[in-house]
């Protein structure tokens, strides 16, 4: 099997499929022709006095400075050695690999005038499993990602360093002799087209787009848990009382919640002569939520799928000759999404705090003994886990904090407003991965309250959820290691397997 590059963009399922499933790349005929027509028109500019940005002038503040036609193909190459100036930790292989086969899409779109080698080059990397370094910091979102990008291109000049599919740190000339593929020698426009590109941004949002929609439905089943364990109603979750206030989002998550109690003992134990007249809004309002966020991730999808089918540089090569500069290579769009998208995250790892608070209290948690502990006192229970889960609701809060609205000028005033929108899609990552955390301890809260309401029976799809929990994770004892356990649980909720096992009791979830 392998991802086939077209002449009309990528979907996010073919990122996923490079990125993480390490699946092969192809460049279709479309592709080719597209590129070819494209580095056509940029040869016969190539030659011409009239100034074109990044062919014959400089780049960035320098666009005004002429270059001669003997140093435009060094122009190409100093801009990659110069603009590979990132600093800090590595960045994730995936994401590496992802932005690597997101700027092969838009070059194969043939809008940015480069020879159909260039993307080949790319894809040859990637099919070798040669992943560049990239260091963290460069990135302000515009021109793109020029620092990350340009790391990216450095090696399929020889250049720089690569790991291998081992993770062996590697000489890039070297592992690409070893691999049988030749340097690129660059043409011209086509340094530039390697680093123009909202690549970086567009790749971390596709796969944090995947992760939401995995742990959205976990976060219906982590209150579905909790609301069963807590000995709260499931009549608030009614389809025609929520369908009063027609969110889509809310109409989502509300749905699940009612399918996932449907049949619990438990609820229906106090559905009749319980003086409580309504629960606590981090019960009762949990859809709204999760709901609000939902329609969140609907707005940032199609901001995601937008950008896949989008041809992204600049200049860009237009089909009747002309060539442009614009401001598509701008992350503004891509960072806003991303910004709304940790604020939704921060947002429902709090609620999911608020209820695991409930679930250990003895004064709110309705007759469950203090801490979830085995002789409370002695044994500390579920404690500091929940201290653990505030930690990171804390961090999310601070990471909801908006990049895109802060704009740093560059470039002696040329690149005067940037979006910022790298910064905001690595923030969103560890937004991403600390929700599936704060919903793994209130799951594992959650099921051991379950347990504790023996001999009701809960519903058979939190039974699910108990029963696959329970292979990982012990139940309710006395006090004992906990870090191994939460991660565990973990890594269920991150990895859809929890979910799956919900699904397989009681259908697809929404």
């Amino acid at each position: 099997m392998s991802v086939e590059l077209s002449d009309a963009g990528a979907s996010r399922r073919d990122v996923l499929a490079v990125a993480r499933e390490g699946e092969a790349v192809t460049i279709g005929p479309a592709a080719l022709a597209a590129m070819e027509r494209g580095a056509a028109v940029v040869a016969s500019l190539v030659a011409s006095d009239e100034p074109v940005y990044g062919v014959s002038t400089g780049f960035g503040a320098l666009a005004t400075t002429p270059i001669p036609a003997e140093k435009r193909a060094l122009l190409q190459k100093s801009l990659i050695r110069s603009h590979a100036a990132g600093m800090g930790p590595e960045v994730e292989r995936e994401v590496v690999r992802a932005t690597m086969f997101l700027r092969a899409r838009s070059l194969s779109m043939g809008y940015s005038g480069v020879r159909p080698v260039v993307a080949e080059r790319i894809v040859a990397l990637l099919n070798a499993s040669l992943i560049p370094i990239v260091p963290e910091y460069g990135s302000l979102g515009a021109s793109g990602d020029l620092a990350p990008l340009a790391h990216c291109a450095l090696p399929l000049l020889g250049e720089g360093t690569v790991r291998d599919a081992d993770g062996n740190l590697l000489d890039a000339g070297e592992a690409l002799r070893a691999a049988g593929i030749e340097p690129l020698e660059l043409g011209a426009k086509e340094g530039l087209a390697l680093i123009n590109g909202t690549d970086g941004i567009l790749g971390q949002l596709s796969l944090a787009l995947h992760d939401l929609d995995l742990l959205m439905k976990a976060a219906d089943l982590s209150a579905s848990i909790s609301v069963e364990a807590l000995l709260g109603t499931d009549r608030a979750f009614a389809a025609d009382l929520v369908g009063l206030r027609p969110q889509p989002g809310q109409r989502l998550s509300a749905a699940n919640m009612t399918r996932i109690l449907a049949g619990s003992e438990v609820v229906a134990s106090h559905r009749h002569g319980d003086p409580r007249v309504q629960d606590a809004y981090s019960l009762r309002c949990a859809p709204m939520v999760n709901g609000a966020a939902r329609d969140a991730i609907v707005y940032a999808t199609g901001v995601a799928d937008a950008e896949l089918v989008s041809a992204i540089d600049n200049p860009m090569v237009l089909p009747d000759g002309r060539v442009e500069s614009c401001g598509n290579f701008h992350g503004a769009p891509l960072g806003l999404a991303c910004d709304l998208l940790a604020i939704a995250a921060a947002d429902v790892g709090a609620i999911a705090e608020r209820r695991t608070d409930r679930l250990l209290d003895p004064n709110r948690s309705e007759g469950l003994p203090p801490f979830l502990a085995e002789d409370p006192g002695v044994n500390s229970g579920m404690m500091i886990g929940q201290y653990t889960q505030a930690a990171m609701v804390a961090e999310n809060r601070r990471l909801a904090v908006p990049a895109s609205s802060d704009t740093v000028p560059t470039s002696a005033m040329q690149e005067d407003h940037v979006s910022m929108a790298w910064g905001a899609a690595r923030k969103l990552r560890r937004s991403v991965a600390n929700l599936a955390r704060i919903l793994a301890v209130e799951v594992v809260c959650g099921v051991r309250a379950l347990e504790l309401r023996e001999p009701l029976r809960p519903a058979p799809a939190t039974a699910a959820a108990r029963d696959c929990l329970r292979e990982a994770v012990p139940g309710f004892g006395v006090d004992r290691w906990l870090s191994p356990e939460l991660e565990a649980a973990a890594g269920l909720v991150s990895s859809g397997a929890l979910v799956d096992r919900v699904e397989q009791a009681i259908g697809g979830l929404e």
